[in-house]
């Protein structure tokens, strides 16, 4: 398991675009520890992505971004 906190990542970035932390339940979105395991075992290539509310999260092994939701 890596040194990271995903979690805390997701929350960070959508915050940044202005999505308060109470208007939504990530656990309700998405399988935190599963996405972490995912993401520990993967290639350099690997990509998820998911909706939460309005916005795209984009999850690599190196970083976290919100991206337009297409």
């Amino acid at each position: 398991m890596s040194d990271r906190n995903l979690l805390l990542e997701i929350v960070d970035v959508l915050e940044e675009q202005g999505l308060d932390r109470n208007a939504y339940q990530l656990h309700r979105v998405i399988d935190i520890e599963a996405l972490e395991q995912l993401v520990d075992s993967a290639s350099d290539e690997f990509e998820i992505r998911f909706a939460v509310g309005e916005f795209c999260v984009l999850v690599m092994r190196t970083e976290v971004r919100v991206i337009a939701r297409s």
